[in-house]
């Protein structure tokens, strides 16, 4: 097979060129360096024995042709991955530097010092909020001489509309399914420790992030006689009624929760912020709109660009469904959820990039999305150069005990995606010859998955190790890669 002449994507898209071959006098060239060059992707695959489907694309990211592709085509569920598109949609309906802002309003007269009226905490989506955020609010609140509120204390979180968990499927304990809304703190999750003591055990349930850790009311925890289910939650009204099974908690431990009322989560954190600064609120109040009144405090979140790149490094899903839906409400207002947000940034990526996938939310935590692997590489095509390759991690390459190979000729940045018996990566590679390509990585076993789902386990049996074989499959390509596309 010859080698195809470069084609820009602007002239054709992805999936219309042929592969390119690689002559055997550069493959021979690299296996002097490492064996791994004249090992086969099917070979690579076979070995890992993942079940279920493996499909990987890598061009070449100057003029778009494909290098390799296996199974490129077939549609899979992109896991965190889908972030990276994510990033670019909100990027391009609300701009880099958008953010996000939390304010205190006054509705009422303020006279020597006293609030004739009733206080608003109103949520602006700001994904990124943190108890230490409204800590410096009510220090700034205090700054602006009120003493004394007579009326409500109320909290808005009307900017977005509420969602109850991102992913229905997922187990309601899970801290990085939680819910949403446009009032949103600690990335919508409490931290619930618990120690035994005595024949009995000690539980909290605060709100910490790096310099506080309030106690909060409206999550409470009641630790009762069972063995399963090991977390059990109820909607208690105001507040999130979580019970745990006394014979899974040993002698102590702790984890995170997802907040399922998270403007009244932000409300209760607030009093005790304000209450430090000498400033006592009521019984928090949520309000479905939020009123004229004076700003006494505004604070904005970080740029956008800074909270996507975040978003990118520790995978945030609750950022990643908060940066979608605000992107598709800048243009259509009446967008209630983030599952048909999520089906309209589908329809941007096909008429901006004319790349064909289906999304069910913004964060890949839903397995119901689906995209190939070539259609993601037209993706990172689209913002090669551009906004998406600087905001992604570096990957390092290791070898196949997750040891560091510090003097590995290729470098990768990429967003990583995992689910139980999901593993992609996709991203971009810079060769020591200084040739740079872009890859996608898919691997899915749905029938595995699937099973574990019925049976509610939370770790299945046998994900970590395929997990493990997943990554380490990852690894082998890439530095197949590096290798033998050196240039």
């Amino acid at each position: 097979m010859s080698a195809v002449a470069g084609v820009a994507l602007a002239d054709a898209p992805l999936r219309s060129l042929r592969p390119v071959a690689r002559d055997n006098v550069a493959i021979e060239a690299a296996s002097r360096v490492s064996p791994l060059a004249r090992t086969t992707a099917a070979e690579m695959i076979a070995e890992a024995d993942l079940g279920g489907t493996v499909g990987f694309v890598v061009a070449d990211a100057r003029t778009g042709s494909i290098l390799e592709n296996t199974d490129g085509t077939v549609p899979l569920p992109p896991a965190s991955v889908a972030k990276a598109v994510t990033a670019l949609y909100a990027l391009d309906r609300l701009g880099p530097q958008h953010r996000f802002e939390t304010r205190i309003i006054a509705e009422g007269v303020i006279s020597d010092g006293i609030l004739d009226g009733n206080l608003i905490l109103a949520g602006g989506g700001d994904p990124i909020l943190t108890t230490d955020h409204l800590a410096d609010i009510a220090a700034k609140l205090k700054d602006t001489g009120l003493r004394e509120v007579r009326g409500k204390f109320q909290v808005w979180g009307g900017a977005l509309p509420y969602i109850n968990e991102i992913e229905p499927g997922q187990l309601d304990h899970l801290g990085y399914n939680p819910a949403l809304s446009g009032l949103n703190l600690n990335f919508n999750r409490v931290h619930f420790e618990w120690a035994r003591s005595g024949g009995d055990y000690r539980v909290t349930m605060d709100a910490r992030s790096e310099l506080h850790r309030p106690d909060v009311r409206m999550a409470r925890m009641r630790v009762v006689g069972r063995n399963v289910p090991v977390f059990a939650y109820a909607d208690g009204g105001s507040f999130d009624d979580w019970s745990v099974a006394r014979g899974a908690l040993a002698n102590g431990g702790s984890r995170w929760l997802p907040v399922r009322k998270p403007a009244l989560y932000a409300g209760d954190v607030f009093t005790t912020m304000a209450r430090a600064q000498g400033i006592v609120l009521g019984t928090t109040e949520l309000i479905d709109d939020v009123p004229d009144g004076d700003v006494l405090v505004t604070h904005g979140s970080a740029d956008l660009r800074e909270v996507l790149r975040d978003m990118l490094k520790y995978s945030t899903n609750l950022t990643a469904e908060v940066a979608g839906l605000s992107a598709t409400r800048a243009a259509d207002a009446d967008v209630a959820t983030h599952v048909g947000s999520a089906q309209a940034m589908a329809r941007w990526l096909a008429e901006k990039h004319g790349v064909r996938a289906d999304f069910a939310d913004h964060s890949g935590l839903s397995d119901a999305s689906r995209i190939s692997a070539l259609e993601m590489v037209q993706v990172l095509m689209s913002g090669a150069g551009g906004p998406l390759r600087p905001m992604l991690k570096d990957i390092p390459m290791v070898d196949d005990e997750r040891n560091a190979l510090p003097d590995h000729p290729a470098t990768v940045v990429a967003k990583t995606g995992t689910l139980n018996f999901v593993s992609c990566l996709a991203g971009y590679v810079r060769t020591a010859g200084g040739v740079d390509l872009a890859f996608a990585i898919f691997a899915a076993n749905l029938d595995r998955r699937d099973a574990a789902k019925a049976r509610g386990d939370e770790v299945p049996e046998g994900s970590i190790a395929w997990n493990g074989r997943a990554k380490r499959l990852q690894q082998r390509l890439l530095q197949r890669w590096g290798l033998v596309y050196a240039g």
